[in-house]
């Protein structure tokens, strides 16, 4: 009488000769493969998705600075001359040009209107969950026009608005839906913030001021207009204006879908957030 030789293994190795070796090898497989997926997603998420931090005074003293910067590069480049063929002459008790007096350059202070330059910029943050991991989507253009008019210790008006289309943050797949099923840049290309009530500022405008007060205002985002009211933090130096804040934003409020897609969710809420520098018009 034959003796089945299973019946001398042990419990386990008996039913382990049960399952085929490829059936193990697919579901370590799998096993591997969710954790390099989430392990991707936490690195991205946390490490390689290095969301720049929110606008603060700080970025309004370095694009002050920079402006400034620029100012200093452009008139201290060397002068291109064309010679001649006849030499200039020199009449007698004529100066020689380093005895020229040269005109300092002129500060701006005071009221009157000023433009939004190339150092302005706007953008969005909103907090993400991707695939469990928390993280925060950031987007941001310097495609920004806006005016601001002073008068005495008095902002009268002031406004800004930003080419949507031209934001962009570290994902280009989000940036894609951003432009078209959210904001819908094409329809609405450009976001507003109109002020609607006088600031008093307590000081008049001159290098060295500075302030922290609240505007209030209109903000049009996706053609749907609501009513504002944040902190603004302001400062004037080398002749320029810096200003610097962060509107709330309920997106239902806007007529804005929750961005939330696949295995990507989002708050309901974000912030419009912003830097202007304003020069002289």
């Amino acid at each position: 009488m034959t003796q089945t030789p299973d019946l001398d293994l042990p419990p386990q190795r008996a039913r382990d000769r049960g399952v085929p070796r490829w059936a193990k090898w697919t579901v370590g497989g799998l096993i591997l493969a969710v954790v390099l997926f989430f392990g991707a997603i936490f690195l991205y998420a946390k490490v390689l998705n290095d969301s720049p931090d929110e606008f603060g005074e700080a970025d309004i003293d370095a694009r002050l600075e920079a402006e400034a910067a620029d100012d200093t590069t452009a008139s201290t480049a060397p002068k291109v001359t064309v010679e001649t063929a006849n030499p200039p002459v020199v009449t007698a008790g004529a100066t020689e040009p380093s005895d020229v007096a040269t005109t300092p350059p002129v500060v701006a202070t005071g009221g009157g209107t000023w433009v939004a330059t190339g150092q302005s910029e706007v953008g969005y943050r909103v907090k993400e969950i991707l695939f469990g991991v928390d993280t925060t989507a950031v987007g941001r253009s310097s495609q920004v026009t806006g005016t601001l008019t002073i008068d005495g210790t008095t902002v009268t008006s002031t406004d800004f608005s930003v080419d949507v289309a031209t934001i962009s943050s570290d994902e280009s797949r989000r940036d894609n839906q951003f432009r078209g099923r959210i904001m819908s840049a094409d329809e609405f290309p450009t976001a507003t913030f109109t002020l609607t009530e006088p600031i008093e500022l307590g000081v008049e405008a001159a290098d060295g001021a500075a302030v922290t007060t609240d505007a209030t205002g209109e903000l049009t985002l996706r053609g749907a207009t609501q009513p504002v009211t944040f902190e603004v933090t302001a400062k004037m130096e080398n002749g320029r204006i810096g200003v610097q804040g962060s509107i709330p934003v309920v997106f239902a409020d806007y007529g804005i879908a929750n961005p939330s897609t696949g295995g990507i969710s989002t708050e309901d809420d974000g912030l419009v957030e912003f830097v202007l520098v304003f020069q002289p018009a």
